[in-house]
C-alpha cells in the first residue's frame, strides 16, 4: 500500500477551510438569486412574446413548430375597402393564440418564420408555475411580455431596410 502524503492532505483541508470561512460575496461570481437578479444578455432567449396587433393568424408559426406547441384559432371579418368604390375585404382576426411552454424547446423557428413581426424573444426568464398544466400561456400573458422585449438595435451604416434600396 502506498502511504498517503500527509502535507498534501493538510494543504487541501486548508484550502477547503479557507473557502468555508469566506462569505459568498467576497471574490465570488455567485449571484444570490432571489435577492439579486442578474440582467440577461441582450440576445438572451427567455420566452416568446406576442404582438397581437401584428398577428394575422396565418398559422405559419404553428405549422413550422417542431413540437406542435402553438395553438391558434381565428375567424374572418369584413373590413372596409382600401379604396373608395372597392369591395369589402376579408381579414383574419385572432381569437386564440396559446403556447404550451411545457412542450416548447425554445428553438425560435416560430419567431424567425413570422412574416408580420408578431413574435419576439423576451428576456423574461421567471415564469415557473406550480402545475405543469399552467405552462399553457394565452395571448394576454404573451402580450404582457411584449413590454420586456428590448428595442431593435440600429442598423449599421449602409444597411438596407426591408425591401428598400
Amino acid at each position: 500500500m502506498a502511504k498517503p502524503k500527509v502535507p498534501g492532505l493538510f494543504k487541501g483541508l486548508g484550502v477547503t477551510f479557507g473557502t468555508l470561512m469566506r462569505t459568498a460575496t467576497e471574490g465570488s461570481n455567485t449571484i444570490q438569486y432571489p435577492h439579486e437578479k442578474e440582467t440577461p444578455p441582450i440576445r438572451a432567449r427567455g420566452v416568446i412574446a406576442l404582438h397581437e396587433g401584428n398577428c394575422t393568424s396565418c398559422m405559419l408559426c404553428a405549422r413550422s413548430c417542431p413540437d406542435w406547441c402553438i395553438y391558434i384559432e381565428g375567424h374572418k371579418e369584413l373590413a372596409p375597402p382600401r379604396r373608395a368604390g372597392g369591395a369589402p375585404r376579408k381579414v383574419n382576426k385572432l381569437d386564440r393564440f396559446d403556447i404550451d411552454y411545457a412542450l416548447c424547446m425554445y428553438c425560435g423557428i416560430c419567431v424567425e418564420v413570422c412574416p408580420f413581426d408578431a413574435l419576439f424573444w423576451s428576456p423574461e426568464y421567471e415564469y415557473s408555475e406550480p402545475r405543469i398544466a399552467d405552462l399553457l400561456h394565452d395571448m394576454t400573458k404573451l402580450g404582457e411580455w411584449m413590454e420586456t422585449v428590448p428595442e431593435a438595435p440600429e442598423l449599421e451604416a449602409g444597411a438596407d431596410k426591408k425591401g428598400k434600396k
